[in-house]
């Protein structure tokens, strides 16, 4: 009897919860964020075994790849990236990039190329078989103050993946960016790539506890030389990209603003951002396009 009563109990609960998940979208967003932590906790659990038998390598970063693409699907978010043709060099560089949120792991196995690690603060190594799986993945684990490791990754040909703005922000712009990236570029003597992430607002918000299917687009801007400069110079290249990064992030907000009224003709209008990226050192006015 008792179990009887338990099983009935528990099939009640499953049908309040699928109800709360369809109707409520704060129930909702919970339960998806969870999922998608469940999801890296599972697949850093599972795969770092595999990942170990070749050892600390940034091979396994395909791995990691694998394992976060079928987010995409399963949120039903589709991905555009534009750009990507600039990445198709040899030569070690810096890519930086605006940081959002969590989904941004998404965003970036989908476009960071070959032979790429992220620099991350240093806590995450801490984080259980998800710390693990990113030290297997061959991902710099650093002091926000030393960029000596990084040096010795670009030194190796590689190339690194830095969020300068050093934390998520969900605004409608770009925090200050943080020099480290830029004086790392300039050390090196390496190129930087920066790259826009459009902005999640119309399906994904924190703040609002919104987690809806939508696009997201991802724009690789043309390449930055550093090739000359000298640390005198990072403030003002610093600047320089954010300036180029915020205006495309500004064009692409527009543009979501204006699809938003082509599906709702009442809504009211607003103003757009101001383009422009030029920059002196750029390799190109704009960035290319190839879905």
């Amino acid at each position: 009897m008792e179990a009887v009563l338990l099983q009935g109990l528990l099939l009640l609960l499953f049908f309040v919860a699928l109800l709360l998940y369809q109707h409520n979208a704060t129930f909702n967003y919970f339960c998806k964020v969870a999922f998608f932590n469940c999801w890296v906790v599972a697949m850093a659990t599972l795969l770092s075994p595999l990942a170990a038998l070749r050892g600390r390598s940034v091979e396994n970063m395909k791995l990691l790849r694998a394992a976060i693409r079928p987010l995409k699907h399963l949120y039903g978010i589709k991905m555009q990236v534009r750009g990507s043709e600039h990445l198709n060099t040899e030569e070690p560089y810096v890519i930086v990039c605006n940081h959002q949120a969590s989904l941004d792991l998404m965003g970036m196995v989908e476009v960071i190329p070959d032979r790429c690690v992220p620099i991350a603060k240093k806590e995450l190594i801490y984080m259980g078989t998800v710390g693990w799986a990113c030290w297997l993945s061959g991902i710099i684990f650093i002091d926000r103050h030393k960029r000596g490791d990084a040096i010795d990754v670009i030194s190796q040909t590689l190339r690194v993946l830095i969020f300068p703005e050093g934390t998520r922000n969900q605004d409608k712009s770009m925090l200050p960016f943080k020099r480290g990236a830029f004086h790392l570029a300039v050390q090196a003597q390496v190129p930087i790539f920066p790259i826009v992430i459009s902005p999640y607002w119309d399906f994904f918000s924190s703040k609002d506890k919104k987690f809806t299917s939508g696009t997201c687009t991802i724009q690789v801007l043309p390449k930055i030389e550093t090739h000359g400069l000298s640390p005198k110079d990072v403030p003002e290249l610093t600047e320089t990209i954010r300036k180029a990064m915020v205006d495309v992030f500004s064009e692409m907000a527009a543009n979501q603003r204006g699809d938003q009224r082509a599906e709702h003709p009442l809504l009211p209008c607003s103003t757009g951002a101001t383009k422009g990226t030029g920059s002196p050192r750029h390799k190109g006015d704009t960035a290319g396009t190839s879905d």
